[in-house]
């Protein structure tokens, strides 16, 4: 098997005396759509804020392809191929649709300030290819009628395929979906699927996504990471993971527990 294009090793990262993820260990390849699931505060944001260069684990080793990224600024890593989308959504809701994207698209572009000031040719060419860029991406996304709306105003679950429009702007390698599913109803959720193996065949990606959605994860994720307590109890194909003990306890709890 190739090597994979983002792997942790051991990676644990502790806050005071809470060890909040122990020994994670990931290797996800090149083209994969998979999944990190496990019970409310079982880790799956902190795995996130490690991979994204929000927090440095205290140990453990996270590489991009040949680039070793933790430690890195979140900024840094978005720039070496590496975007997310968040559990809370972090649009900028005063700024159009369309603004949205196109800040992140100018995260990428190379025009200093004085040439902007200047609009030399080099950045008017740049500033060209951002506005097709972000019009373009707002068309996959469903999104190019509402480009000029407050991002604010449009409905929950077109506010999160803005925020995977934005992530996409970052031309990332990988993709990290914090819950993309929440707050959405059944046709939206059906939706999503279908726009999330599009976007990985389309931009030719590789996703990792968090969902407590357990209809979306074993109908989309080809294989599923599962953590409880920041460690991971399984690893495999959705009926590997839903025919395993230790997640079955993780979700339902023991029978010990259950007479207690």
């Amino acid at each position: 098997m190739a090597e994979a294009l983002l792997r942790a090793e051991r990676v644990s990262l502790s806050f005071g005396g809470l060890k909040a993820v122990s020994d994670f260990d990931l290797a996800l390849q090149q083209g994969a759509l998979d999944g990190l699931i496990g019970p409310n505060g079982a880790g799956k944001t902190t795995i996130f804020n490690l991979l994204t260069g929000v927090y440095k684990p205290d140990q453990g080793t996270i590489h991009l392809g040949d680039a070793r990224i933790d430690g890195l600024a979140p900024h840094v890593i978005a720039r070496t191929g590496l975007a997310r989308t968040f559990q809370n959504i972090r649009l900028f809701g005063d700024l159009s649709v369309l603004d949205n994207v196109r800040i992140a698209c100018h995260a990428r572009t190379r025009s200093s300030t004085l040439s902007a000031l200047l609009r030399t040719r080099a950045q008017q060419a740049e500033e060209r290819a951002v506005e097709e860029q972000s019009h373009q991406l707002l068309e996959i996304l469903g999104l190019d009628g509402r480009s000029t709306e407050t991002a604010r105003n449009l409905p929950y679950g077109a506010q999160r395929r803005l925020e995977i429009a934005r992530a996409l702007a970052l031309a990332p390698q990988v993709l990290l979906l914090d819950e993309p599913a929440a707050g959405m109803n059944p046709a939206e959720k059906d939706e999503l699927r279908g726009l999330i193996r599009q976007v990985r065949d389309r931009f030719d990606l590789t996703i990792l996504l968090i969902e407590h959605d357990m209809g979306l994860v074993m109908g989309l994720c080809e294989q599923i990471t599962v953590l409880d307590h920041g460690e991971v109890i399984a690893r495999g194909t959705a009926a590997q993971v839903q025919d395993d003990p230790k997640v079955i306890e993780a979700y339902l709890g023991s029978q010990d527990e259950e007479e207690r």
